[in-house]
């Protein structure tokens, strides 16, 4: 019996270490090359900054911040990492004398055509949580399988507005991937999507390893503003304080200990630590 138990015991040691084997790598080996690129998917005006704070960091100041989403080739598959605005805020002015309001300039249909991508090329896209600046052009690619963290797909299952742009998948058929904890995208290690709750239940980042420029760790909504990603800032509307700081600590841990380049998705100061559309990051 004590040689049983031992034996399951360093089987279940052995899951464990498997499961973060993609964490544990700091330079994976690719099964395809691999290629980033940022994709423009709006700006919004923020009238009173300080919404973004729970400890007032930011009484009295308001800024532009942005919406963006990314590109992923991974050998021949390609995967979208979240979908901004709806096309529906196409060329609207950003008045920047109302409270807030939100613009897109450039659609991700006409972006994937500069770059001589089809809609039906999109075989992947990954959610990092249910809000509508990260979901709106989601619909375009009915094609592709969406992941999303468990948690949202929970609250949308409750709350069925919050998926308003993703019914296609909850409530359609579309291929949908809920994700639990850490997923290794492509299974080789190079594009994992980190499991980050506090913002929303099942809220995620996502890690990129390229070959020249390394680890890129991009936040979702971990963070909205470089300054709250320095501080620990917390925005009064995330659904779990506790785990937003938890979820920040190892953010910055794994930022340190891979030397990742991080963007901050919504900071206006991060767009440049990756190449100008339509180049991309190797």
């Amino acid at each position: 019996m004590t040689a049983a138990r031992t034996a399951i015991a360093a089987l279940k040691r052995a899951a464990v270490v498997a499961a973060f084997l993609p964490l544990l790598a700091a330079a994976p080996a690719p099964s395809a090359p691999i290629k980033l690129w940022r994709l423009d998917c709006g700006a919004i005006w923020i009238k009173d900054l300080d919404s973004f704070s729970d400890t007032r960091a930011y009484v009295g100041q308001s800024r532009e911040l942005v919406a963006s989403c990314y590109l992923i080739k991974h050998g021949e598959t390609y995967m979208l990492w979240d979908t901004g605005f709806s096309r529906t805020e196409l060329g609207k002015p950003l008045d920047h004398n109302a409270e807030g309001g939100a613009t897109l300039h450039v659609s991700l249909l006409d972006q994937l055509k500069q770059l001589g991508i089809k809609p039906e090329q999109i075989s992947l896209i990954g959610i990092s949580h249910y809000h509508g600046d990260h979901t709106g052009q989601a619909g375009d690619f009915p094609a592709a399988k969406l992941m999303i963290g468990k948690g949202d797909v929970d609250a949308m299952k409750e709350t069925p507005a919050r998926a308003t742009a993703l019914k296609h998948w909850m409530s359609e058929g579309g291929a949908l991937e809920p994700i639990t904890g850490d997923k290794d995208v492509f299974g080789d290690g190079s594009v994992v999507m980190l499991d980050l709750p506090g913002h929303t239940p099942g809220h995620h980042g996502l890690m990129v390893h390229l070959e020249h420029k390394g680890w890129v760790i991009l936040s979702g909504d971990a963070a909205h503003l470089r300054e709250n990603y320095e501080n620990d800032g917390v925005p009064p509307f995330n659904v779990d304080r506790a785990k937003t700081l938890a979820s920040l600590d190892r953010f910055h841990k794994l930022a340190a200990n891979l030397k990742a380049t991080v963007v901050v998705q919504h900071e206006p100061r991060d767009v440049a630590k990756l190449p100008a559309f339509p180049q991309a990051a190797e």
